[in-house]
């Protein structure tokens, strides 16, 4: 197995491993008192409120902020645009983790997840509701698995079952190119180390391009909001309370990131690239928590409105804690962040 770059193994005693080792302590706990007493007895979930954090957050944002994968593919392999090569890898192992998680989150939000294969291999067909989304999960989460696999493969030496490129198309736009761009950046404050030359020197060219692509993307889909309200004669909904928070949202976190996108791009400032890389995902973010949650409890009374339980927030405090450990792992393990010097033409 090769290693191109080498670097000091750092002490398993740090900050963040002890951080780790407490929220997985916890978080198998809370697990064994999901699984054996049920959602009510970790949740605040009710007939009036069945989506909260776990969907919010683990389910609608996980999938969102792992559309990384298919941007930078889209980018790279679609359009030829291989002066972002360097990010495919981390791209596409930062969302086949991030859609594993939401597979893994699901077992926890339903109610019987033993029962989630039963769409595809009980009651196949339009029998189901459930089958196209059903369908959709096993089909995305095979192709991002196969994606992925290549790195893999050449870790373990398997030269003969490493040839199997499948590169697809992009959907989630704006979340995708904040993500590669956010985890770009902490990749390079924490495995660089690993990082070969090429990796190194494209860093740069990554962030201002996607910043540039993020800010376009965040423009039409600002115009693309303001015309719904128009096209609806929506306007008057802007003077109440939730209309202010809406507003919030379309320019606190849609207007502002792009202009902040442009003019980092415009004066060449990665660190602002990388700022506005954060407000974006925020926003992505805010926008599936104001979908799944601040809408569902507008009209309810002030008894009936849902806010989670601590111990919701722990199951998913929980859950991005194994992503992250993952992520490390196999950053400093497989040709992620470098390339295997065997397949340095296989690109």
């Amino acid at each position: 197995m090769a290693q191109v770059t080498t670097g000091e193994r750092k002490s398993i005693f740090s900050l963040f491993n002890f951080i780790a080792l407490i929220v997985l302590g916890v978080g198998v706990y809370l697990t064994y008192l999901r699984f054996t007493g049920g959602l009510a007895s970790v949740t605040n979930l009710s007939d009036y409120n069945p989506w909260g954090i776990w969907i919010s957050f683990d389910l609608l944002c996980g999938v969102a902020l792992a559309a990384g994968g298919y941007v930078t593919s889209s980018a790279v392999y679609l359009f030829g645009m291989k002066q972002y090569h360097s990010a495919v890898r981390p791209a596409i192992l930062t969302g086949f983790l991030g859609y594993a998680l939401v597979f893994l989150a699901i077992n926890y939000d339903v109610g019987r997840p033993w029962r989630l294969p039963y769409p595809l291999v009980v009651q196949q067909g339009t029998t189901s509701v459930l089958f196209e989304v059903g369908l959709c999960v096993a089909t995305y989460l095979t192709v991002l698995f196969i994606e992925f696999s290549p790195a893999a493969m050449e870790w373990l030496g398997l030269k003969r079952a490493r040839n199997i490129p499948i590169y697809f198309f992009v959907t989630s736009i704006v979340a995708g190119l904040s993500m590669v761009i956010f985890e770009s950046t902490l990749s390079h404050r924490f495995f660089a180390y690993k990082m070969d030359e090429t990796h190194l020197k494209e860093a740069s060219g990554v962030t201002l391009g996607f910043g540039k692509a993020a800010s376009y993307v965040l423009a039409g889909y600002f115009a693309i909001k303001v015309l719904g309200i128009s096209a609806e004669n929506h306007w008057h909904y802007l003077k109440t309370g939730y209309g202010t928070w809406y507003l919030v949202e379309l320019l606190g976190f849609v207007a502002l990131p792009s202009l902040l996108y442009a003019f980092g791009v415009r004066t060449k400032s990665l660190t602002l690239i990388k700022f506005t890389s954060v407000l974006a995902i925020l926003g992505v973010i805010l926008n599936r928590f104001n979908i799944s949650l601040v809408a569902f409890n507008w009209q309810l009374p002030a008894g009936e409105r849902y806010f989670p339980h601590w111990m919701e927030i722990g199951i998913s405090v929980f859950i991005v804690m194994i992503g992250l450990l993952l992520y490390r792992f196999i950053a400093t393990r497989m040709p992620i962040l470098y390339e295997h010097p065997d397949y340095k033409d296989a690109h």
